[in-house]
């Protein structure tokens, strides 16, 4: 029994060359392109392909757009739960012989329990008003963290409950690799969402960017590359990065110019208990509203302006975009590593030309987790609007209490006057 034991316990210790390959990707290239194309090589035919489709995803996110926050929000949860299957597929496909007992369903549970719990802080957060009105709601929220817990708690004793001798090392990589895929799908996807209740723009214009770093990259690399940038991705090349990255900078300060003359995409996205919409009004703040700039010496000389009139967010849009077209293409490249680990071309064959999902949000990932980092070192305030909603949920004593202080430290500081007592 301990020998039995021992061979079963060395086939977890399988090298790279040792990983099953899984099932090649199908062509899901619909009939019609297929046969219009056809008279053209496989490189043309790649091109136009990725390019029909391309204009096509964005169409429709500009519809989606059109339609508003909660749209996008749904969209955003759309592709995170599809890009979670993907990831998780692989594995599921890789180590298929093992049958690993209840890998797939422990997989989604704690991908709800996760949502649950993200979720939920966002709905305490921003709409605090609405859950005041509703006494279930008011239970959930109380005791959200503490229903999270549990229900992780459920999941992960029914992982330990699962456990099958012989096969303890691979559960334990796919436990690993189950809760790696929801820090890189769920946590990420969840500051989208919170870079997005801080105005549309700082949700469109990373996301903008990193699309356009893309598209310029693939261009200026398919017509002129010619030197390698990274083993990982043969096909990335110096002058598509180099291309990519002017291309992204200009595209960045003109979009940003264009989306902060409408309090559509400057405004906070806030809940509106009494209409039950997400509304997007509000007085513009200093970062879109039009200011002078000296410019300096050294470009006078060339563009021959003392001055120019700009958004102060433009400004701040050539940092996302340099983020997006340096940085961000690692998230590309760590994407590119992980399939030769196992050794297919792409997650997925959900969009002809470009594979998964996955495939074309790698690098969106990697830019939330920046864009949130941004907006709250260099961005984000004090909110007298969410402080306003959180005083409003407290009891009245409580209430009472906080006018009490906040009136006692303003007649400290000489803004009021103390009250005259008869």
């Amino acid at each position: 029994e301990v020998d039995l034991d021992e061979r079963f316990g060395e086939l977890d210790l399988r090298n790279d060359s040792d990983i099953p390959d899984v099932p090649p990707s199908t062509d899901s290239t619909p009939e019609i392109l297929k046969r219009a194309l056809s008279g053209l090589s496989a490189r043309w035919k790649n091109w136009w392909i990725r390019g029909i489709l391309t204009l096509a995803m964005i169409s429709m996110f500009f519809l989606i757009i059109y339609l508003g926050s909660f749209m996008l929000m749904l969209l955003v949860l759309s592709i995170q739960v599809k890009c979670f299957h993907e990831i998780i597929t692989i594995g599921y496909r890789v180590y298929h012989s093992y049958d690993l007992p209840w890998f797939r369903s422990l997989s989604w549970y704690f991908l709800l329990c996760v949502n649950y719990f993200f979720y939920g802080e966002t709905v305490a957060d921003y709409f605090a008003t609405f859950v005041q009105r509703r006494e279930q709601l008011q239970f959930l929220i109380r005791y959200h963290r503490f229903i999270s817990f549990a229900l992780y708690l459920a999941g992960f004793c029914m992982f330990v409950l699962s456990l099958v001798k012989k096969h303890y090392r691979l559960q334990f990589y796919m436990f690993a690799w189950t809760h790696v895929t929801l820090l890189i799908t769920v946590t990420q996807s969840h500051l989208v969402i919170q870079n997005l209740f801080e105005g549309m723009i700082w949700f469109l214009v990373p996301i903008s960017s990193v699309i356009c770093n893309d598209i310029t990259a693939y261009i200026f690399g398919f017509f002129f590359g010619r030197t390698p940038l990274i083993k990982l991705s043969p096909k990335k090349t110096w002058e598509g990065f180099i291309g990519g990255f002017f291309s992204t900078v200009v595209f960045g300060f003109i979009f940003s110019y264009f989306l902060a003359q409408y309090q559509y995409f400057v405004c906070p996205v806030e809940y509106n208990s009494e209409t039950n919409r997400f509304v997007t009004e509000c007085e513009p703040s200093e970062l879109f509203q039009i200011k002078k700039y000296s410019v300096p010496p050294l470009l006078q000389a060339v563009l021959g302006w003392e001055s120019v009139n700009m958004y102060p967010f433009q400004m701040h849009s050539i940092a996302l975009a340099t983020f997006a077209s340096l940085i961000g293409p690692f998230g590309g490249f760590f994407a590119s590593g992980f399939k030769r680990a196992f050794k297919i071309k792409d997650f997925a064959d959900t969009i002809p030309g470009h594979g998964g999902i996955m495939d074309r949000f790698d690098c969106q990932y990697l830019m939330a987790t920046f864009v949130h980092v941004y907006i709250t070192s260099f961005i984000r305030g004090p909110n007298p609007s969410k402080l306003l909603k959180q005083l409003l949920i407290l009891q009245p004593e409580q209430q009472l209490n906080v006018y009490k202080t906040l009136k006692s430290h303003l007649v400290e500081k000489g803004i009021l006057q103390p009250s005259l007592r008869g």
